[in-house]
């Protein structure tokens, strides 16, 4: 108190030029203070915590099995019989005059994709296919995992980086079987050791037993995956889910992702994208918008509002009730057909809505696409991938710790036009504070790694070599 008491009778002492000069300093001062405090805030590279769970059945056992095991995907002429009985016994209902896809997958054109999966597609044929690259599974938190592990010819004048490739819904670990020999193969000294995971409720990766079951878990699983392959640092790749999924991972644990490439990325609502909305249009250089930008956002109402309402009926299904409608899809093969592929379709070109066949042969093969769903069907796993709707958007997503908290790690970002929301890079810079690359690609949806293999192969390449010279 004495001091306080001295420090203001020598501040009164001053006349009112030097008090103004005194009080000037100390607001600098105090300025440059909380100025410098929030880059150090800005700057620190934070992480949110990894926690823990067990989603296996029952409870949790003292130990767990930590070996990987081959695996090998099966079939057999009961599993073929079976389903070829369903498809018999398909009930069509004719569709609309002049309809298109607008109500969904369009019967005239399913009745041809039957026929072509009852008497020309070759299931065992596929599975050998599907066995060429080498499939395992380990145990992690209570489910096995399936993965497959692909490393490059050998050379010795070649680095060798390791890259998790990571799905999302309706896809599946088989949509990375096209840009797989792209990866592998050798860039310029550098190649790829691909592993691509099967999301926990997908494919041949057991499902959860528990509620809860999150992108969060699942970056968890993925972490402890490749941490148990021996591998302290790698990239991330990943669009949908796996985007999300692949994100998480490198909040958690940034030092053991050396870059992150997505091909969709959510930016955070706030004041600066409002701005831009509003802005955007008519000053887009003000907001950081590019002209194409421009072109692919607006009008936002029309390409944002009504476009995601259209397209987004099955969200809302399987956010609430997954298991109500999966018990259909899960039961009828041609119906489960149509649920997945009709995603194939539109979210490869939402002009596609306008064709009696989806559009769906002008970018995929049905060998391919029948291929995906066989995954599913074989797998009893639709029920289990709606859920993960549920568990992740059963609460506000924007409330969660990781939505919260910005990227740090060297990011590229693959903006394909056709993807359903586009996200300019000084949105996406918002939460992703190291974009290291950002291409607008000329073409391609949803499915890149499936639809433009090369395209999708180039970009993360020519990322991964930007990271390395950092």
């Amino acid at each position: 108190m004495q001091r306080l008491q001295l420090l203001k009778e020598m501040f009164f002492g001053l006349d009112v030029a030097q008090q103004q000069l005194l009080v000037g300093c100390a607001v600098a001062a105090a300025a440059g203070g909380i100025l410098t405090y929030a880059m150090q805030r800005r700057s620190k590279v934070r992480t949110i915590p990894a926690g823990e769970g067990w989603w296996g059945a029952g409870e949790k056992p003292p130990s767990e099995d930590e070996n990987i095991y081959p695996f090998t995907v099966e079939t057999s002429d009961k599993e073929i019989k079976d389903l070829h009985e369903r498809i018999d016994g398909t009930r069509f209902t004719d569709p609309l005059e002049d309809s298109g896809f607008q109500y969904g997958f369009n019967s005239t054109y399913l009745k041809k994709v039957v026929f072509y999966w009852r008497n020309t597609f070759d299931w065992k044929k596929q599975v050998a296919m599907l066995n060429k690259y080498p499939h395992f599974k380990t145990k992690i938190e209570g489910v096995d995992v399936h993965f497959i592990h692909v490393r490059p010819p050998h050379r010795g004048d070649q680095r060798v980086l390791p890259l998790m490739l990571v799905h999302g819904w309706p896809g599946s670990f088989y949509e990375f079987y096209k840009i797989l020999p792209l990866l592998t193969q050798n860039h310029d000294g550098i190649a790829f050791e691909v592993v691509i995971p099967s999301i926990p409720g997908y494919g041949f990766s057991e499902a959860p037993h528990k509620k809860g079951f999150n992108s969060l878990a699942a970056a968890r699983i993925f972490l402890t995956l490749m941490a148990r392959l021996g591998f302290s640092q790698f990239y991330l790749q990943g669009g949908d889910w796996g985007s999300l999924i692949t994100t998480n991972m490198a909040q958690m644990r940034p030092d053991c992702v050396k870059g992150l490439h997505l091909n969709m990325c959510m930016s955070n609502r706030g004041f600066k994208v409002f701005l831009s909305m509003m802005i955007g249009p008519y000053l887009p250089f003000l907001v950081g918008f590019s002209r194409e930008d421009v072109r692919r956002l607006f009008p936002f109402f029309e390409k944002n509002v009504w476009e995601m309402l259209r397209e987004s009926g099955y969200l809302h299904i399987q956010a609430t009730k997954p298991d109500t409608a999966g018990r259909g899809l899960n039961d009828s093969p041609v119906g489960l057909a149509a649920y997945i592929l009709e995603k194939f379709s539109t979210w490869t070109n939402k002009k596609n809505r306008d064709l009696e066949d989806g559009g769906l042969e002008r970018k995929f093969s049905l060998d391919d696409l029948l291929t995906n769903v066989m995954i599913y069907w074989t797998t009893g796993s639709i029920i289990s991938s709606m859920r993960f709707y549920k568990e992740n958007l059963s609460s506000n997503l924007n409330n969660r710790t990781d939505s919260r908290m910005g990227i740090f790690v060297p990011t590229g970002l693959a903006a394909f036009p056709q993807e359903l929301l586009h996200c300019p890079k000084s949105w996406a810079q918002i939460r992703y504070r190291n974009i290291v690359s950002y291409t607008f690609m000329p073409q391609g949806g949803h499915f890149p790694a499936l639809e433009e293999p090369r395209l999708l192969a180039d970009d993360f390449i020519q990322f991964a070599k930007k990271v390395e010279k950092l």
